[in-house]
């Protein structure tokens, strides 16, 4: 699930470089924190946060078949 996000947010970004995803497991929830660039916050989150609830989307259709729960957070 970590390279779906890192590819995505990846594609957004101009400092590539810089983007990190960090796992947390907290009981049955899973928590990918994506890190970028400060510069590149508002390419991640999107206007009224329209890309950052569409990354969420995806993320959740794709852990759809696992039953587990993955958090997506943008710090």
């Amino acid at each position: 699930m970590t390279e779906l996000v890192e590819f995505i947010a990846k594609a957004l970004v101009d400092n590539e470089e810089i983007v990190e995803i960090s796992v947390v497991e907290d009981g049955d929830v899973t928590v990918l924190q994506l890190k970028v660039a400060p510069e590149d916050m508002g390419k991640v989150i999107g206007k009224h946060g329209r890309i950052a609830k569409a990354i969420r989307t995806v993320v959740r259709a794709a852990t759809s078949k696992t039953h587990k729960k993955v958090v997506v957070e943008i710090i």
